[in-house]
């Protein structure tokens, strides 16, 4: 690792590469260690993140006696030997699979339980699965950004009679009178990587556009729930979700850039820490995380997942986000379903002035609730 990446992280955190774990080297950020007395913390990031996101959070938890990990996920950062292509095998990245790379990984240092696992939007997902399908080995469970709803049931589905839900979604928006388009959909599309490496400006201004439109320092982030799965309701969210159907994420960000006093009081993400995400992409592309999109509506791995579906998260979980992420209600009715789904379920958390980056937009407040519910 580059000696730039680490002069903008914590002298305690450490980055460490493991081989040969499920067919991956897996890189990780990590503070604490083995003999730490109250255990692992395992955080997972989602798209387009790093484990850098944690950077943080991460000595906070380990100063206060956890061990802590936080690794690049299969397809992002610098863990290598997943299929970054749009060829890729999609098995590879479906929640079982991404689940066992975690386990795999824990395992590999020497651990049997994990004291909690922690996930942020995509990675909520795994982290939810987890907990799900292995509820002895994790003992504490953090959703964060997006709530994990669990698993459907496709053990009757037909494969040639299924069209995922946001492609049917898009067949609506497309005829309201401003044309419109689910963010999903178009993540799934083989176009679509090369439009975000192609932004004008660049990554660094693709970045800094993505995550400020998404975090709390847009002001016109005032998220409200949502009464239904239609175009109607679904277009009340910002473009960053329902695009306008003939532009790009990179239009789309590039149409709601901040302005210069905006980049410069963002103290929660520096230009230097800009291009740390810049320069990572730039030599990955999004096209590891990109699959994810389309590994999550594939046919088969929802097939194989359904063995699961009346599963429920047993251990204690806990649900935190920003109070200006319009992330919690993008899907209506998740957010109580994941209520339902889990029979431990320990309440939720909005941070106050944070919107999708919750744990880079208010570390203080994020590591406080997870100490909390861990003490």
């Amino acid at each position: 690792m580059s000696s730039y990446y680490n002069d903008t992280l914590d002298k305690q955190i450490k980055s460490r590469i493991i081989e040969n774990i499920n067919g991956l080297d897996i890189h990780f950020l990590e503070s604490g260690d083995n003999n730490s007395k109250k255990g692992l913390i395992v955080l997972l990031h989602g798209f387009p993140e790093l484990s850098y996101s944690w950077r943080k959070i991460i000595t906070t938890l380990s100063n206060n006696g956890f061990h802590v990990i936080a690794p690049d996920q299969r397809g992002f950062g610098r863990t290598v030997g997943a299929d970054f292509s749009y060829d890729a095998d999609l098995k590879l990245y479906n929640h079982d699979n991404l689940s066992r790379d975690v386990f795999c990984l824990v395992k590999q240092l020497g651990y049997n339980k994990v004291k909690c696992i922690v996930g942020h939007d995509s990675g909520s997902a795994v982290a939810g699965f987890s907990a799900l399908s292995n509820p002895s080995f994790f003992e504490n469970l953090i959703m964060m950004s997006a709530p994990y709803s669990g698993i459907s049931d496709f053990s009757k589905t037909k494969k040639d009679t299924y069209i995922p839900s946001t492609d049917l979604i898009d067949i609506e928006l497309a005829l309201l009178s401003h044309p419109k388009k689910h963010y999903q959909s178009y993540y799934r599309q083989s176009n679509a990587n090369d439009e975000i490496m192609n932004c004008k400006g660049g990554l660094t201004s693709f970045f800094r556009g993505y995550y400020h439109y998404k975090s709390a320092d847009w002001k016109k982030n005032k998220p409200t729930e949502l009464s239904q799965w239609s175009a109607a309701e679904l277009s009340k969210m910002p473009t960053y979700y329902i695009m306008n159907k003939n532009e790009t994420m990179s239009d789309t960000v590039l149409n709601n850039m901040p302005s210069n006093e905006e980049i410069k009081n963002c103290h929660w993400l520096t230009q230097e820490e800009i291009l740390i995400y810049s320069k990572e992409y730039n030599r990955t592309s999004f096209q590891g995380g990109l699959n994810w999109y389309r590994a999550s509506v594939d046919f088969d791995n929802l097939k194989s997942l359904s063995v699961n579906n009346n599963s429920k998260i047993t251990i204690p979980s806990l649900f935190i986000a920003g109070e200006n992420d319009w992330g919690i209600f993008q899907k209506p009715g998740a957010i109580d379903e994941m209520q339902k789904n889990s029979t431990n379920f320990k309440g939720i958390h909005l941070i106050k002035n944070a919107g999708h980056w919750v744990q880079q937009e208010k570390p203080k407040e994020v590591s406080q609730k997870i100490l909390d519910f861990l003490n």
